[in-house]
């Protein structure tokens, strides 16, 4: 799993006791995705106008190893093994980490495919698809 993002837990995204809510954690994933997204030469703004469909979550799972902290770097890393991209459906997966390595989260997210409408889901388009098994490639050539 490649890291994709780096986010500093905020003031606002703590308790009193300095630890992050854990709803955030979701936000985090999010900002992953665009990341890994834009990194694979995709952004998610630009897929929604070309192909007129979007991504919606359909479920979500975090599980949490140890807390975030007011002030902590997280380095996030994301990834869709081969097998978790579908017909209409992708599952990204997460890993959130301190700075100094300490496993923070991990979970993963699936998406299904939907026209502007809604209603039932469609295929992935070719190009997306393309896109992130490619991004799934060791990088260098090898």
């Amino acid at each position: 799993m490649r890291e994709v993002a780096r986010v500093r837990v905020i003031y606002g995204d703590t308790d009193q006791m300095g630890i992050a809510y854990y709803g955030n954690y979701l936000r985090w994933f999010e900002v992953a995705r665009n990341e890994y997204l834009r990194s694979a030469g995709q952004s998610y703004r630009a897929f929604e106008a070309r192909e007129g469909l979007f991504l919606p979550v359909v479920e979500a799972n975090v599980r949490y190893h140890r807390p975030a902290r007011y002030d902590d770097v997280l380095v996030i890393g994301a990834e869709i093994p081969a097998a978790q991209l579908r017909g209409a459906s992708a599952r990204f997966e997460y890993v959130i980490h301190r700075e100094d390595g300490e496993r923070v989260a991990s979970g993963y997210t699936v998406h299904a495919c939907m026209t502007r409408e809604g209603g039932r889901p469609v295929r992935i388009p070719p190009e997306l698809r393309a896109t992130l098994l490619a991004a799934e490639q060791p990088q260098g050539g090898s």
